[in-house]
């Protein structure tokens, strides 16, 4: 055993016999055979980090290292599985005694062991989003309401606690964030309500989801005897991902690593792109000036994607100033050269990715190697009807798809109520977003409501012959003796808009109607509702741009059922083994691969988004995230966006492609001209 690896406690080493020259290439080698010391890996793309990770543990067991004081970490219950079940193979063995998982599962257990001295017991509860959204709904009774006319919604309270808990502020830095003014104009309130979150879940023996991680960095911080326990334990940890790390994950690191110094930390700078969601970009960049005497390592094999492919995402981030400098080279053939496409607008744009996706299925690619990533959802809504009326079968990546979407559902709650008088849905659902009316009160309403409401005239061919809103205002007029004092104006405001639409169902311009919900009636719930209302809003332009192709509101909502009721992407349809191309995000889409991948829409204030133009860093992660969507590609790459938006009452607005396709050199692509495709 080198004299680098003596530990005070080892075993005799494994005899693996495992040839890691010919096993690796030359720079994974290097970092998996590198002595003890705090290590950076930088891993690019498609550089097999996750080979070097295995192979790493299956090294330290060679030498000696006990498998219990090795601390692998992972982000996924998917990743931390697929991890120890290679290193068991690689080791010949069925079980090792490895502590690998993902952070909150490590931390639930630690806490489990040790968190009486936080006030826990060892049973104590993991609530669950929506369980915690309960008890600060509790917490809000109880703490009593200020003199405001709308309180925050407990779900909008989840979001803000969380992402507090996870960046590491006190209660004193929470409340004094600028960005809670919308939400609630009484920080002192606001803390009173978040203390008492927190003694709610010591006294209910709760902990929530981001408690696993926020009372384990506590214990390992206030306990002397915890935290030298566990720095004696863990003498080499391995972390992958590591650039999508919080604070809270980072410093938890940082401490058990404090002692032995053994830390080995995977990841790609280049592909950080989840600050939204409270990841700590400084944490990779940091490392080296955090851990001194930090070997870097660079894994810049490729063994995914094209030289021609590799060459754009090279040649694009090299434009962050933020980053560690890195060039993936390929280990793959030539391919054909990527394809920057302008289409007139986003129903061309469909039209040809249908066409170019039949052209290659042709060609022998599956359908389930082909895909299509976006910026955000609403972007591929012109595409979604594309395929279903071409009949090619598709899958949608997502948390939640876009029309199952609570504001979406909102807004169209509004749109089907308008088409149709008697949709008691519809109706329930508009009114509960009003404040002081829940489902008892809302059923209250649609009595009163359904009793004024008339039923449309028909003309000789079937469509209505008179304009719903005036009706549906006076139907709500008339029963406004039943609705709560705290729903009075909202109530107003909203017959009040209704009165003003003219015309019949079939004519009513959808897009139109819809900028006039978001602007009159549905903006405040917005910004008084979510954390992410900006987004939110966005969400909603967008559908309102996507409504433009339709002249009536009952051929829209007619397709938006449709699309609705696609179905996403589930285990029977893999069992079943049904090829179908893939529709994601691109943050969706991160650790996936594709022999052919579109990415869409790349047009100004698209991708990038308009939010990130804001400043240096957020950009940097937008062009990080071009980067994802690019090396999600093996073979071949379309880039495609529309050359204007229809705007109604505007007409064609000339659309700029995105400043990421500007960076990439003229040689590197080609440039295809739709004219032939006019046709479609």
């Amino acid at each position: 055993m080198p004299r680098d690896y003596e530990l005070h406690k080892f075993r005799p080493p494994l005899d693996l016999k495992l040839d890691y020259a010919s096993e690796l290439n030359e720079q994974q080698h290097e970092a998996v055979t590198s002595p003890p010391g705090p290590a950076l890996v930088i891993a690019g793309a498609g550089s097999g980090k996750t080979r070097t990770l295995t192979f790493r543990v299956a090294f330290l067991l060679e030498q000696g290292v006990p498998p219990e004081s090795i601390l692998l970490l992972t982000f996924t219950n998917k990743a931390a599985q697929e991890m120890m079940r290679r290193v068991r193979d690689l080791v010949g063995a069925e079980k090792l005694a490895i502590s690998g998982g993902t952070f909150h599962s490590i931390g639930a257990r630690v806490l489990r062991l040790y968190g009486e001295s936080l006030g826990y017991q060892p049973h104590f509860s993991i609530l669950d989003r929506e369980d915690a959204t309960g008890l600060i709904k509790t917490c809000l009774n109880e703490c009593g309401e200020p003199k405001l006319r709308k309180l925050p919604k407990p779900e909008q309270l989840a979001e803000h606690f969380s992402m507090a808990l996870n960046q590491g502020l006190t209660v004193t830095q929470w409340t004094a964030n600028a960005e809670l003014a919308d939400l609630c104009p009484d920080p002192s309130w606001l803390g009173t309500v978040f203390q008492a979150y927190q003694l709610k879940k010591i006294q209910g023996q709760f902990m929530d989801f981001d408690d696993l991680l926020v009372q384990w960095r506590a214990l390992l911080i206030g306990n002397d005897a915890v935290r030298e326990a566990q720095q004696r334990r863990y003498q080499f940890i391995l972390v992958d991902e590591y650039q999508d790390t919080n604070k809270i994950q980072g410093e938890i690191i940082d401490i058990l690593a404090a002692r032995h110094h053994n830390l080995m930390v995977v990841g790609d700078d280049a592909q950080s792109i989840y600050s939204w969601r409270g990841a700590n970009f400084k944490n990779i960049l940091d490392f080296p000036r955090r851990h001194p005497k930090t070997r870097v390592f660079r894994i810049e094999t490729n063994y995914r994607s094209t030289p021609q492919i590799l060459s754009i995402a090279n040649a694009v981030i090299e434009h962050n100033k933020d980053q560690f400098s890195k060039n993936l080279s390929a280990v793959s053939p030539p391919g054909p050269k990527p394809a920057i496409v302008p289409c007139q607008e986003a129903q061309q744009q469909g039209a040809f990715v249908v066409s170019r996706i039949r052209e290659l299925a042709a060609s022998g690619i599956p359908m389930d190697q082909i895909a299509v990533l976006y910026r955000a959802h609403f972007h591929a809504l012109d595409l979604q009807l594309a395929l279903q009326s071409a009949g090619i079968l598709f899958s949608i990546t997502s948390g939640i798809r876009f029309f199952e979407q609570t504001h979406i559902k909102d807004i169209t709650a509004y749109l089907r109520w308008i088409s149709n008088p008697f949709d008691e849905v519809a109706f329930k659902r508009l009114v509960m977003i009003m404040p002081g009316i829940a489902v008892k009160g809302a059923e209250k309403l649609w009595f009163q409501a359904r009793s004024h409401l008339e039923k449309p005239s028909s003309t000789d061919d079937g469509s209505l012959a008179s304009s719903p809103g005036p009706s549906l205002a006076r139907a709500m007029a008339l029963s406004s003796s039943a609705v709560p004092k705290k729903a009075a104006a909202d109530w107003a405001k909203t017959a009040s808009t209704l009165s003003q639409i003219k015309g019949p169902a079939e004519r009513i311009r959808p897009s139109e109607l819809l900028r006039t919900l978001l602007r009159d009636l549905y903006q405040d719930h917005l910004v008084a509702t979510y954390e992410n209302f900006e987004k939110r809003r966005e969400d909603i332009e967008g559908l309102a741009d996507f409504a433009e192709s339709f002249d009536g509101l009952i051929d829209f909502l007619t397709q938006v059922s449709l699309l609705t009721n696609v179905e996403a992407e589930t285990d029977t349809d893999e069992a079943q083994n049904q090829a179908r191309v893939r529709l994601s995000t691109v943050h969706q889409a991160k650790g996936l691969e594709f022999e052919a991948v579109f990415v869409i829409m790349l047009g100004d204030e698209l991708f990038p988004s308009r939010r990130s133009m804001q400043s240096r860093q957020a950009l940097e992660e937008e062009r990080r995230l071009f980067y994802v969507a690019v090396t999600r590609a093996k073979r071949e790459l379309y880039l495609t966006y529309p050359l204007c938006r229809i705007q109604r009452g505007v007409g064609a607005i000339p659309m700029d492609r995105s400043m990421f396709l500007k960076e990439i050199p003229d040689d590197l692509v080609e440039e295809w001209d739709l004219l032939p495709y006019h046709a479609w």
